[in-house]
């Protein structure tokens, strides 16, 4: 979503490097281009300016720091400003001492409510809570019906009746308490900010299950108009966070950098797929990073912590460097792999990436191509690829609708990538054995603790030249990106 604004930011911070010193004129002129940037990005005028205001400020007032440039100086003050405009700090969830606590669900026609609270139902049951969903809405037809087949993909319960909506969410909690469920998302019918209506009916919701959050669900493809139905709910309802839809979509993402700042709540959550689980909690910092082109290396350890299963992970680690890695464990990395969303949004998340790398459509059905290779081989292929000859090349091409010659170089591929792998395991697994002795021949660490091999993590490709270069970062006085927030 926030390519176009990254593209422009990344610029502007181009120009400025290699300036020995920045003059009053330089940073007016780098406020006219990140004023522009964000008004094309579609964010609130008021927003800009209020931002600007303040990054200008700091920027004539405050001393440059000697370990940075003046233009690293400006890179960290838009950081902080525009972290401070996405909400400062993460939402944090608490709940009612007396259970259950109670979710109520607003938002437009149309703007992904009902799946979104199937979604905030599963992020609950990540947490380790039992929800129950409510469906409210029964002024859409298959409301009800779309959001039970959603609740029976993450196996979380769904109460609704024919009847009064108002009637159907307060018998929801009390279904909770008697079931034992320790939190209740209410799913209400969607509405337009007119209709008087139906914001009288959500009114009567909110005041009967007396919630413990009001989450309004918003459209980020709307740009400024979220704003406007934020604040017109917002006088209707006492709102305590936004969940921001379509967040990877390719709309130029005004209202993230808007909301909390016209409305005083903050961006709750973000959905940033189609798929239930591509939901996540909104962290204003790292977003903040990514847009300014620093990449997001906190939520993709976290996606890549969620999609391996660390004792499996690490025996294959190391399998790899011993040399024993076969086509069956290549599978299960790329199924795992394929669990942390599309590989576009993975490799936006690297800091230091090209924008020419970034730009480049990489295709996730090539996964897809080189699993139907692997499946379309004999347990033994799979083990020992030296056995597939011509004839097993040509039955294994038809099998996966490939050429032999794409069968032929996937093989030879993986067999090279495995011998590199040996190579840098071996010399590693020796060093360890042989242990650190000092000059007289006596060993330096305890007997028996070096004879052992670690068992090493597998890790991302290049994760650590990423963690150095992050380290040289904060070296220059730059926000740690693997911060905790």
């Amino acid at each position: 979503m926030f390519e176009a604004l990254s593209d422009r930011f990344d610029g502007i911070f181009k120009r400025l490097r290699g300036r020995g010193r920045l003059s009053d004129k330089d940073v007016d002129e780098v406020l006219r281009e990140i004023r522009l940037a964000l008004l094309e990005a579609d964010v609130n005028f008021k927003v800009v300016k209020s931002l600007i205001e303040r990054i200008r400020q700091r920027c004539l007032s405050e001393d440059l720091s000697k370990s940075l440039t003046p233009s690293q100086q400006v890179i960290k003050i838009v950081n902080e400003e525009l972290t401070q405009t996405l909400g400062g700090e993460t939402m944090r969830v608490s709940y009612a001492p007396k259970p259950p606590t109670v979710v109520l669900m607003a938002g437009l026609q149309g703007s992904g409510k009902t799946t979104n609270a199937a979604k905030l139902a599963r992020w609950f049951k990540q947490q380790g809570r039992n929800p129950l969903m409510v469906g409210a809405d029964l002024q859409r037809p298959a409301a009800v019906e779309q959001l039970r087949t959603l609740g029976s993909q993450i196996d979380v319960p769904v109460y609704s009746r024919p009847a009064d909506p108002v009637t159907v969410a307060r018998d929801g909690v009390e279904q909770a308490r008697d079931l034992g469920r320790d939190v209740v998302v209410v799913d209400t019918a969607g509405r337009l900010a007119i209709d008087e209506e139906m914001m009288e009916q959500v009114r009567q919701i909110s005041g009967a299950v007396d919630p413990d959050y009001t989450f309004l669900v918003v459209d980020a493809m709307t740009g400024q108009d979220a704003v406007t139905v934020a604040e017109s709910f917002h006088e209707t309802l006492d709102l305590d966070g936004v969940i921001l839809t379509k967040l990877d979509g390719d709309a130029r993402g005004g209202a993230a950098l808007s909301v909390k700042e016209v409305v005083g709540k903050p961006i709750a959550f973000a959905s940033v797929g189609e798929k239930i689980e591509d939901f996540e909690q909104f962290h204003p910092d790292r977003l903040a990073g990514r847009i300014l082109g620093m990449g997001d290396m906190l939520t993709l350890i976290e996606k890549a912590e969620e999609a391996y299963e660390q004792e499996e992970a690490e025996k294959a680690a190391e399998r790899l460097l011993e040399g024993t890695f076969t086509l069956e464990d290549f599978l299960d990395q790329m199924q795992a792999i394929k669990k942390m969303g599309p590989l576009n949004n993975v490799i936006g998340m690297l800091p230091g990436v090209p924008k020419e790398i970034k730009d480049v459509e990489i295709d996730d059905r090539e996964i897809a191509r080189l699993e139907a290779i692997i499946r379309s081989m004999t347990p033994e292929e799979r083990i020992d690829p030296d056995v597939i000859d011509g004839s097993r090349r040509s039955r294994i091409a038809r099998g996966s609708g490939a050429q032999p010659g794409d069968v032929s170089q996937f093989v030879k591929q993986f067999k090279e990538m495995r011998k590199m792998m040996q190579g840098m395991g071996g010399p590693l697994r020796r060093k360890k054995k042989k242990g650190k002795k000092n000059r007289k021949g006596s060993r330096v660490t305890p007997k028996g603790s070096a004879s052992k091999t670690p068992q090493r993590k597998l890790t991302l490709p290049g994760l650590d030249e990423l963690e150095a270069g992050l380290d040289r970062l904060e070296g220059q006085g730059l926000p740690d990106l693997r911060r905790p927030v």
